[in-house]
């Protein structure tokens, strides 16, 4: 086989990769909360020695979370909370890991905690659950995410940044988990009756998958012309 078709394996192996990304981002392009992935190329060049032309392979093993602000939209729900700015909403993994969401459609659950809708425990600034008493009425969010009700201070919501954003690892579509440390947030506001929408741009999502869609079908149309080619060379030299 032939470098040219080693280097092309691994530039089509990387869109496939991309394809799955980008399709996946369309999909979730109406969920609340979910951040746009985007996938990174590393090129590795090789040096074949005097007078040969260099070696070029990508791949496409590493990936980015975007972090531009999606759609706020007011829903006038109690528990409905949307970050405006940086950070995200600790939850309580089904391990006891940390998870960090910014899809906040929260309800209390029958015991009394704040939970997502898969029943996940919301975390307060200091790590524990929040617990919503069952006779309150009157709950009001502050912008700093101090919850309270008829007048009683019940706990404030934490929100966090990942220490390095590019840590972040996707759990499931909303959520992520992280290796390295996390720190408070001074520049994002809690916003209770809203939520936030998916940060997905459908269109340039569109626009990407028609690009990799024609990069994948120029290399897989040079893969079969160089199989061609050689399937010709190894005839000849049959015979």
């Amino acid at each position: 086989m032939s470098d040219g078709i080693y280097t092309t394996l691994t530039r089509q192996s990387g869109l496939m990769r991309e394809m799955s990304m980008v399709a996946n981002n369309i999909a979730n392009a109406s969920t609340t909360g979910y951040r746009a992935e985007g996938l990174i190329f590393s090129e590795h060049v090789k040096d074949l020695g005097e007078g040969q032309p260099s070696l070029s392979m990508a791949t496409g093993n590493g990936h980015v979370t975007r972090s531009v602000q999606g759609a706020l939209s007011q829903t006038n729900g109690t528990y409905d909370l949307a970050i405006e700015g940086d950070g995200f909403f600790q939850v309580e993994g089904p391990e006891g890991e940390i998870q960090l969401t910014r899809a906040g459609a929260f309800l209390p659950n029958d015991a009394g905690d704040l939970v997502t809708p898969e029943g996940l425990r919301v975390l307060d600034a200091g790590g524990a659950p929040i617990f919503i008493p069952p006779d309150v009425s009157d709950v009001h969010i502050s912008s700093d995410g101090t919850l309270s009700a008829d007048g009683r201070l019940l706990a404030q919501i934490g929100l966090v940044m990942p220490e390095d954003i590019n840590s972040l690892d996707r759990t499931n579509g909303v959520s992520f988990t992280t290796d390295g440390a996390l720190e408070p947030v001074e520049n994002g506001r809690v916003l209770q009756g809203f939520l936030e929408g998916s940060n997905v741009d459908a269109v340039s999502e569109i626009s990407r998958m028609i690009q990799v869609q024609h990069a994948y079908q120029m290399g897989q149309g040079f893969m079969e012309r160089e199989d061609e080619r050689m399937r010709s060379v190894t005839q000849l030299i049959g015979r």
